[in-house]
């Protein structure tokens, strides 16, 4: 970040904290106002899983976590709490369930109150989510035309159907970075980010639909004006009431009243992190590749595309639409195909041994095996994966499909585990490749990737993806683009930026570009699409 045009330079430092929830951990980063981060800190978060695809979390070991990352960070960058003047949140869009005066409700089986939130992952909803999509109401033209079961209306259905109790006794429904932004100040104001591209509120009209909501089953919350679900909708980085308020303050360890911003979904801020880049958001589409996979690409004006969800208006990049696809798994998806393999507990524990990721002990070993990163394609020879072991997120919609792997052999040995991690990476990209491709035929085009998560952070997965995807993969300079949006957030809120505009285009850079392959290897990589797409239908045909 640099600090806005006309301004003099700040006489004292000040700082930003940008804050991360994932599916994992929690994560604090601490930036000065030239967009350097001084320090990270990170703490884990449980994850609880049961039968029927349900999968939950706890708003209070959540919100410990926040705290407590945002002391280590401060504390390690040894600076003063007090020049911190702003905090920004983003977070998984996570279903968080709380009683009066914000006492959390169970969600599922286990009957335990401390698990109230429902995670986005879980697909308990499926079931509802098909019933919601058979009315085909006008609203379901801003999600692609089919919503999803990791979407929060579904999951308000199912919770009214499977426990009524929870769903009558709830005082407020949240996504979970509008838990944390209330958490933080006592103001229930939402994001537009969240409500618009999760909860089917209509921001391009600033509404929300009642009849949708009493054709799906759901009438009381139109009844009750929307309370419990938000009747303050405000575009991200707007400052939320009096700020940071005395409790949050004492636990982060920061000042009272400092500036807390309107948050946004993890995949959104790494948007806001990197498609700045160039000056032209609508070139560019943010690819966030992490446990799962996100895309967002910008444009001037709504551009409706079958299976994708959207178009959403200032969910992102303020007074632009959004179109948001991805892929429900990703890096996880990664993580079970590997798991599968004979090798993979030898070199699992290779990998922890070096206190590194699997996939990154993987994507070491191909580099190891070619001399050009474009040739790793031919470790995969005849081995073909999709990897929708969690349903097709975009370009289908399709929660129903599953992954397919064809050509695997007997082999036992590490080569065949590094073989089969390659055929992996490059179906995440001939997914990546759907997307863009289903986009343009719809008027919304693109020239670059720039790709952020932990999942796409080396050399080698940027350039296979290039090569499966057909186009230019771009590095950010930001060693954490996430966190960097977040950070952006509570920059504008502080006022240290005037709009989300100009703090984008001035923290964002190129730092490298993946070129797609040419000649024999892309030729290579097309064939290889189309049997990827055959085994698709395949499968569709099978169910």
């Amino acid at each position: 970040m640099t600090s806005p045009q006309n301004m003099p330079a700040d006489p004292v430092p000040r700082y930003v904290i940008g804050v991360d929830v994932g599916t994992g951990s929690a994560r604090a980063g601490l930036f000065d106002l030239n967009g350097t981060m001084l320090s990270v800190a990170r703490r884990d978060i449980s994850l609880y899983r049961e039968a029927g695809a349900i999968v939950e979390q706890s708003s209070a070991e959540i919100w410990d976590a926040v705290c407590a990352s945002v002391r280590e960070a401060v504390a390690a960058a040894n600076v003063d709490p007090s020049a911190v003047i702003g905090i920004g949140f983003d977070a998984t869009c996570s279903l968080v369930v709380l009683g009066e005066g914000g006492t959390p409700l169970a969600v599922g089986p286990s009957e335990d109150p401390a698990r109230d939130i429902i995670v986005w992952m879980d697909h308990r909803a499926v079931d509802q989510a098909e019933r919601i999509n058979t009315t085909g109401h006008e609203v379901l033209r801003y999600v692609g035309g089919r919503i999803s079961p990791e979407m929060e209306t579904p999951k308000l259905l199912w919770l009214k159907e499977n426990r009524p109790e929870t769903f009558a006794r709830a005082w407020q429904f949240f996504d979970l970075a509008d838990f944390l932004t209330w958490k933080s100040t006592g103001d229930l104001s939402r994001s537009t980010c969240t409500v618009t591209c999760k909860w089917t509120y209509l921001a391009h009209e600033r509404r929300w639909d009642p009849n949708y909501f009493q054709g799906i089953g759901l009438g009381e919350l139109a009844d009750e004006g929307f309370r419990r679900i938000g009747t303050e909708i405000v575009e991200p980085g707007t400052r939320l009431g009096d700020g940071l308020c005395p409790e949050a303050a004492r636990a982060m360890g920061l000042a009272p009243g400092i500036a807390v911003a309107a948050g946004m979904i993890d995949a959104h801020a790494g948007g806001i992190g990197t498609v700045g880049i160039g000056g032209r958001p609508s070139e560019n589409l943010a690819y966030v590749f992490g446990t799962s996979s996100c895309t967002m690409t910008s444009t001037a004006e709504p551009v409706f595309v079958p299976g994708v969800w959207g178009p959403y208006y200032s969910a992102m990049v303020p007074g632009m639409w959004l179109n948001e696809g991805g892929q429900s798994a990703a890096g996880a998806a990664i993580d079970q195909l590997l798991a599968f393999h004979p090798a993979a507990g030898e070199a699992a524990q290779l990998a922890a041994d070096r206190g590194i990721p699997l996939p990154a002990l993987m994507a070491e070993a191909a580099s190891a095996r070619v001399k050009d990163h474009s040739d790793a394609v031919g470790l995969a020879d005849g081995l073909h994966v999709v990897p929708e072991f969690l349903g097709n997120r975009a370009p289908f919609a399709d929660p129903h499909a599953r992954a397919v792997i064809a050509g695997l052999g007997m082999e036992r040995d590490f080569d065949s585990l590094v073989a089969l991690y390659v055929a992996g990476l490059c179906g995440i990209g001939y997914g990546l490749r759907q997307i863009i491709d289903t986009q343009a035929r719809c008027g919304a085009t693109i020239e670059r990737v720039v790709i952020s998560g932990g999942a796409g952070a080396t050399d080698l997965v940027r350039q296979v993806l290039a090569d499966a995807c057909g186009k230019p993969v771009v590095a950010p300079t930001a060693e954490e683009p996430v966190l960097l949006g977040s950070a952006l957030l509570g920059a504008v809120a502080s006022g240290a930026f005037t709009d989300m505009r100009s703090a984008m285009e001035a923290c964002s850079a190129i730092s490298s570009v993946y070129e797609p392959a040419g000649g024999s290897l892309a030729a290579l990589h097309e064939k290889r699409f189309r049997f990827f797409e055959g085994l698709q239908a395949q499968a569709r045909s099978w169910r």
